[in-house]
């Protein structure tokens, strides 16, 4: 008998552990809540697992089998579950974060301390870290040339499910206190309930929605993606996060849907180009494989440290969605609501924090962390420092972001900023878009509740330029 510890890969299906359980050695799902973990986390991402772990659990119960519940530190509990239940070996799949890998190590060894067998299995990504390399053998810190290669490289198929006979049936009344099927509340978590409106989590959720995106908006991805009112994304990112579906399953049925369309086509494009977006999750997980300590560092230096403003009014309004900017409004107000930003706006608002109010990406970085239900460290710690230009790859200090214009190319009727700022929904795109130049007369008729800009774009261009250029030594 053999124990899977379930993590970021809450399914049955294409899963790499569960795939090599039979019925001669069947395997016994667990999930422990780990308190050290979720001192991280937020309520939505909170949420949206417990949903998933619901969802886990009837499948584990169609089949016969239970998942088990576990309280406590897995160096501990996986060790005494093991011992209690017979089983000779534990699997889990593999993460790369500084502290998943920390927490992991110790817990192999307290596993060889109980003479358990163990093994880490490969579920998340598609290439591991280390597995593209530059030519040296070192991570790539360019995106363009890690593309490349990971998309001309082999991918392996998904699993298949295992067979009801490959999981335990355990009657987890036998084991007592040590563990249950019971999940925790929110509240039992010590958790508020969020404020946002948290989407269905589970593998069926997340195989609805990518049948959905692949039946249609897959085809204009490449032109569409980036306006936000179009909603022409999967909306599958906490799926990957939690692992309700497989990255192999869905690598799989979007090249068989651009199978379907004639070679070099635009639609054939604009399949490829969201294959591109999946090799951008696995590009910011390799950085900080091989850099950990980004989560709190930058990962470009500087000759002297960034002189980032301490503005708690300013940052408190950009929280709130109330920095008279539309475009950035609408978007941290979609955050609050939903748990969830469309990714042009995510840039949008994470380049207004750190160029417009001059406010340092890890104040962004930690209000994301707890908003997002799709938080995944890798993928936000890369956005956030490519937006403040500490990051690989990252954008210029230079090339900063104008929210009118941003707002006004891609979202050109103000649609999506009318959908989450309902004191301009009155209001013409127009004035929306000229909000920064428009008189305090012209303000109070078309939307007397919506704020004044807190600060002049241009103005604080100019400032964020000449503190990125002192950091590099130039003044």
């Amino acid at each position: 008998m053999r124990i899977h510890w379930h993590r970021r890969d809450l399914r049955v299906a294409d899963n790499a552990a569960l795939a090599r359980a039979t019925p001669d050695d069947p395997v016994v799902p667990v999930f422990v809540f780990d308190r050290d973990v979720l001192t991280h986390a937020g309520p939505p991402r909170v949420a949206f697992m417990l949903d998933a772990l619901d969802s886990l659990a009837e499948q584990y119960r169609d089949a016969g089998s239970q998942l088990l519940v576990v309280h406590g530190d897995p160096r501990s509990v996986l060790p005494d579950l093991a011992r209690e239940l017979g089983a000779d070996h534990v699997t889990w799949g593999r993460d790369y974060s500084g502290l998943a890998r920390e927490r992991d190590a110790a817990v192999r060894r307290a596993l060889d301390d109980a003479d358990v067998t163990r093994e880490a299995v490969q579920n998340a990504v598609l290439h591991e870290p280390g597995e593209i390399t530059t030519n040296d053998g070192d991570p790539y810190s360019v995106f363009t040339y890690f593309g490349r290669k990971w998309q001309d490289r082999e991918k392996a198929p998904p699993y298949d499910q295992p067979s009801d006979e490959a999981l335990a049936a355990v009657d987890a009344r036998e084991l007592g206190d040590m563990a249950g099927t019971d999940r925790p509340t929110l509240t039992d978590l010590g958790f508020d309930t969020p404020e946002a409106d948290v989407p269905a989590a589970g593998t069926d959720a997340a195989r609805d929605l990518l049948a959905d995106f692949l039946d249609e908006a897959v085809y204009r991805y490449d032109d569409r993606r980036d306006y936000p009112a179009d909603d022409c994304t999967s909306r599958l990112s906490a799926h990957l996060k939690f692992g309700t579906i497989g990255i192999r399953e869905v690598y799989e049925r979007t090249v068989a849907a651009r199978d379907v369309v004639e070679p070099g086509s635009d639609r054939d494009d604009s399949v490829g180009e969201f294959l591109s977006q999946l090799a951008w999750r696995e590009f910011y997980t390799q950085v900080l494989a091989a850099n950990p300590n980004v989560v709190t560092a930058n990962y470009k230096s500087y000759e002297r440290p960034i002189e980032w403003n301490h503005d708690p009014e300013a940052l408190q309004a950009w929280k709130d969605g109330e920095t008279g900017y539309p475009i950035v409004d609408a978007g941290m107000r979609q955050l609050r609501a939903e748990a969830f930003m469309h990714n042009r706006v995510r840039m949008i608002v994470a380049s207004f924090l750190t160029k417009d109010l001059l406010i340092d990406w890890r104040e962004g970085y930690d209000w994301f962390r707890e908003k997002l239900v799709d938080h995944d460290t890798a993928n936000d710690n890369g956005g956030w420092q490519w937006a403040a230009s500490t990051g690989t790859d990252a954008q210029p200090y230079f090339r900063i972001f104008n929210p009118m214009t941003q707002g006004e190319r891609y979202d050109p009727d103000a649609e999506y900023i009318k959908r989450y700022v309902p004191e301009l929904r009155d209001a013409g795109a127009e004035i929306i878009h000229g909000w920064h130049e428009a008189s305090l007369t012209q303000r109070r008729n078309a939307a007397p509740d919506y704020p004044a800009p807190i600060v002049d774009h241009s103005d604080r261009r100019e400032q964020a330029i000449e503190m990125f250029e002192r950091a590099r030594g130039d003044g």
